[in-house]
């Protein structure tokens, strides 16, 4: 059974990492904006199977992989901190263009944006990190069947994730209109977004933690 204080504290870290600014909340916005909000929630579908990828991993052992071999941890770690920098470089640069900038895409089709969101999430360093090392910490091995436990929270994580980014996407275009009527507001979401990004990009960086055994 799982405990209370565990549901409760990934709820938590998985409500404070979806309202960080990252490659999800990027794509989704764009794509609610540039091509409607159907086209939004396709892609967020993407990103839900993304989320599921994660959760069979985790579970079935690949953070054991991570532990065996710390250095291939260390250089996916890295690698998500750098496209984070550069995600937040594209933000704060002169010319800059906000997540809630209306901008021109091709008009892709379901399945494409649908594979376009799996990607971004798979790519996603924030739910690499989630899913090897934050919600195996609130694991309790006193409460029984590990592997369960894991499943279950990582569920809480996804139903935290999804309900957020479905809201993101819903209300896209409205954010994008009032934003754009005030062109101070838009340039300061952009830097704030890329604040954001950049912090994230050093935290991810530097954090020496090790990835935990989640099975």
């Amino acid at each position: 059974m799982v405990e209370l204080s565990g549901v409760l504290g990934v709820a938590l870290v998985a409500l404070g990492m979806v309202l960080t600014p990252g490659p999800n909340m990027i794509y989704l916005v764009s794509r609610s904006i540039t091509q409607g909000r159907r086209a939004g929630v396709v892609s967020l579908g993407g990103v839900a199977a993304g989320f599921l990828v994660y959760l069979l991993a985790a579970n079935l052992g690949l953070s054991v992989v991570f532990l065996a071999v710390p250095e291939l941890y260390v250089a996916v770690k890295l690698a998500g901190a750098g496209y984070l920098a550069y995600l937040a470089w594209n933000a704060l640069r002169p010319g800059g263009v906000s997540a809630f900038a209306p901008e021109e895409l091709p008009h892709d089709s379901s399945r494409k944006l649908f594979m376009m969101g799996l990607m971004t999430n798979l790519l996603n360093p924030k739910i690499a990190i989630m899913y090897l090392s934050l919600i195996p910490q609130f694991i309790s091995l006193e409460a029984g069947n590990v592997l369960l436990q894991g499943f279950l929270l990582g569920s809480v994580q996804i139903a935290v994730a999804l309900t957020v980014n479905l809201g993101i996407v819903l209300a896209a275009g409205a954010i994008a209109v009032f934003l754009a009527r005030r062109p101070s507001w838009l340039r300061a979401q952009r830097y704030l977004m890329g604040t954001a990004l950049g912090l994230l990009a050093v935290s991810v960086a530097t954090d020496a933690s090790a990835p935990a055994a989640s099975s």
